[in-house]
């Protein structure tokens, strides 16, 4: 059994945002595999599934970003699910908007979401995919630019960007870590000048 879990924030005030990515790839792998990621356990919203011909728990973890590693450590626990049998999808300032990056283990890279994963479980060998959102612009708070909404054309390259990374967490399961690095770790192409 796998664990996916999207990191994010909960609430209404929250959708939407930067800081979300995480559940909105959940959503998508939901409504690709036709389940409900609604159940109340683990102190997140979950749902079972197969993905990939592998049995697959969803999780939209609900302590708040900070805090995300409690509900995982919850639900390895529960389940005992090995850290490599760990997906995390969270979202990354340090990427191009859009751009995944595949990660087999690692440190947290200033992302607080992936600390607290790592403190709960006393690992770093879990697997993540990462989603760009791109840097603050000059002049901005980061947690401004992190937990701003997402509107109009910023809104439709992170709904390409959703649908890759569920494609990078389907290619984990597939076909391995490395050969999803190596299929999604590409840079983003520079639009070629005439």
């Amino acid at each position: 059994m796998y664990i996916i879990a999207g990191l994010g924030n909960p609430g209404p005030e929250y959708e939407n945002t930067r800081h979300n990515v995480g559940f909105h790839v959940i959503d998508c792998l939901a409504e690709r595999t036709g389940a409900s990621v609604t159940e109340r356990k683990h102190k997140a919203l979950c749902g079972k599934a197969v993905l990939g011909g592998e049995r697959v728990l969803l999780l939209k973890p609900q302590t708040y970003m900070n805090s995300s590693g409690e509900s995982l450590r919850d639900a390895a626990d529960f389940y005992r699910v090995p850290p490599e049998n760990i997906i995390v999808v969270s979202d990354d300032v340090d990427l191009p908007q859009g751009q995944l990056r595949v990660r087999l283990h690692g440190s947290a890279g200033g992302h607080n979401g992936l600390k607290s994963v790592i403190a709960h479980l006393g690992s770093d060998s879990f697997r993540r995919v990462r989603v760009g959102i791109g840097g603050k612009p000059e002049g901005w708070d980061l947690a401004d630019w992190v937990l701003g909404k997402l509107k109009g054309h910023d809104a439709d390259v992170m709904e390409e960007a959703y649908q890759s990374a569920a494609d990078a967490v389907t290619a984990i399961l597939t076909d391995g870590g490395e050969a999803a690095m190596n299929r999604f770790n590409r840079k983003a192409e520079r639009p070629q000048s005439v």
